[in-house]
């Protein structure tokens, strides 16, 4: 499964529920892990970032209104509340620790599926990094000011160019496809307008460019940044 899928942590002292939901989430898109209780919830939030958690009430032990409340003072992850009782008392006990959002049981999987949903389009996305300066060679890449300097003169380069560069170089190593350079760099047309920019770039940064070294072509995919 793949590990850019959403991660959600399942709290619930219920095997049963558990084990339903975890196929119900993993047959909808999810990566799902679970825990019986407050104390296994900690153990995998110790080790595991989760893009939401699933916490019931009722539980033995520490309750659920209880952990989302000691979780708040550390952590900001979504949580959806099930709880047994739709009274607004509860409704608004749990939002008062914190809660995003609750759901009455018993509830209809669909439900459950729209609310987690819409909780996870209202989670702003994480900052993107910076990438540092990237060395090629004599040439050397800035993405913070979008700077190339090659044997210690500055080289010009366009608005695309420098876009070009910023989406590679946030990912050396990482092979990109065409249709998502297109996206990143605002460039119009098809594929082949990111390939007359790709030859552009490579006279300016590559000692041949008609045998590149650090931008390289993988064929059939896309193009890869291989800094020094």
């Amino acid at each position: 499964m793949s590990d850019d899928l959403p991660h959600i942590l399942v709290v619930d002292d219920d095997t049963r529920l558990r084990g339903l939901l975890q196929k119900f989430l993993s047959d909808n898109g999810f990566r799902v892990s679970t825990a019986g209780d407050a104390a296994d919830a900690r153990g995998r939030l110790a080790g595991l970032d989760f893009d939401l958690i699933i916490l019931d009430v009722m539980m033995p032990g520490e309750s659920g209104l209880d952990f989302a409340a000691d979780l708040r003072v550390s952590n900001p992850v979504p949580i959806l509340m099930l709880t047994a009782m739709g009274e607004p008392e509860q409704r608004i006990a749990g939002l008062e620790k914190g809660v995003d959002d609750y759901l009455a049981k018993p509830f209809e999987p669909r439900e459950l599926l729209l609310r987690i949903r819409s909780i996870l389009r209202r989670v702003p996305p994480p900052p993107a990094a910076v990438a540092t300066a990237v060395r090629m060679g004599e040439a050397t890449y800035d993405p913070a000011h979008e700077r190339l300097n090659c044997r210690g003169h500055d080289v010009r380069l366009t608005s695309i160019e420098a876009a070009l560069l910023n989406a590679l170089a946030e990912r050396p190593g990482d092979i990109l496809s065409r249709e998502e350079l297109i996206e990143r760099t605002g460039a119009s047309g098809d594929g082949r307008a990111i390939d007359v920019q790709v030859t552009r770039l490579r006279r300016k940064i590559e000692p041949n460019p008609r045998f590149p070294r650090y931008l390289q072509t993988v064929r059939g995919r896309g193009y890869v940044l291989r800094p020094d």
